[in-house]
């Protein structure tokens, strides 16, 4: 009968190894995504252009206000008070016109509408 003892030392070994190289695949995949949505030329263009808060301010009353309330202080959808310090203009991007966390719609303003209102979500 063959007893051999599992040597613990190599079994911790490959489970370290398939955790790095797990870890590493999923960065990979993250940093293929998030330079894919930055190369995205719609992202670009707002990005470039200068904003306006006050028209930023009439977008957000058009098309937020309803659910993030008035002044951005949460209703149905959270307070988008402070947004821009816990996401970056890319995620706000990405936030607004996927509409991939309900129930918030899916919503694409043009260009300069979107810098508009990344300036006014800058102020809150």
């Amino acid at each position: 009968m063959n007893t051999q003892l599992v040597n613990p030392k190599i079994s911790l070994s490959r489970l370290l190894l398939f955790i790095s190289g797990a870890l590493l695949a999923m960065g990979i995949i993250f940093l293929g995504f998030r330079l894919a949505t930055i190369s995205d030329p719609y992202v670009q263009e707002v990005l470039a252009l200068p904003g306006n808060a006050g028209r930023g301010y009439e977008i957000f009353q058009i098309n937020c206000a309803g659910c993030h309330g008035k002044f951005g202080d949460g209703s149905v959808g959270p307070s988008l008070h402070e947004v821009s310090r816990r996401k970056s203009k890319i995620s706000l991007i990405e936030q607004v016109v996927s509409g991939k966390t309900p129930p918030m719609p899916k919503f694409q303003p043009d260009p300069q509408e979107m810098a508009d209102l990344l300036i006014y979500l800058e102020h809150l």
